[in-house]
């Protein structure tokens, strides 16, 4: 009796040992899910999805092995550890891409509504061409409208006319349709847009000016 007491005790004992040295890391696994968490907070789905992705990713491994190990009857956790500070640093590199992306998302919008606001300035203060000692610039880069399929095959042809601003360094700021045929007035606007002139001077002063063109379109 006292050697069937004495294996029971071994026994107890090996088995608070194994238990002991196989509980979850908990700790690991909660920080893996809140980094997860900020990144998603963070914005990482709009500004860094595929960082976004490579985090939930390393989440669901995570957790495909937390359930491998609950359907064991001997429990060992170092990959489980392994696999949760994987996803700690995925969900941390997601959360400071999205920092950045966001960042560069805002400067990008940024120069976007300064870029429109000096059109804007650039439109209101523009001089059209024949006033004071002002000069008709000459055109220094011409780009040609590709003309598009469907208007072809329709046979659409005609004259879109533009009315075009042209900035102190002469490219062309802003542009609009004046006289339209729609199915060429992107194509239009889209070679206008790119053309480049000297300079235009007022008295010598570069300045914005207003010039009226015409793109011709023949089949």
């Amino acid at each position: 009796m006292r050697l069937i007491g004495t294996f029971r005790v071994i026994g107890l004992g090996l088995a608070i040992t194994v238990t002991g040295c196989a509980s979850p890391p908990n700790a690991d696994v909660d920080a893996a899910k809140a980094a997860l968490d900020k990144a998603a907070t963070d914005g990482a789905g709009q500004y860094a999805p595929e960082s976004l992705k490579a985090a939930q990713d390393a989440r669901a491994a995570l957790e495909v092995e937390l359930k491998a190990q609950e359907d064991k009857w001997f429990k060992s956790y170092d990959k489980t550890r392994e696999l949760a500070a994987a996803a700690k640093a995925a969900g941390d590199k997601a959360a400071a891409d999205a920092v950045v992306g966001k960042e560069k998302a805002d400067a990008v919008a940024a120069k976007a509504k300064a870029d429109a606001a000096a059109r804007t300035k650039a439109r209101l203060a523009a001089v059209r061409i024949g006033r004071g000692q002002l000069k008709t610039p000459t055109k220094i880069k011409d780009v040609k409208p590709v003309y598009p399929a469907i208007a072809r095959l329709a046979r659409v042809a005609g004259v879109v006319t533009i009315e075009a601003t042209i900035g102190p360094d002469g490219k062309v700021i802003d542009a609009k349709v004046v006289r339209s045929i729609p199915l060429l007035d992107q194509a239009a606007l889209d070679a206008v847009r790119q053309w480049e002139y000297t300079p235009p001077l007022l008295n010598g002063v570069p300045v914005p000016v207003l010039v009226t063109v015409t793109i011709n379109f023949t089949p």
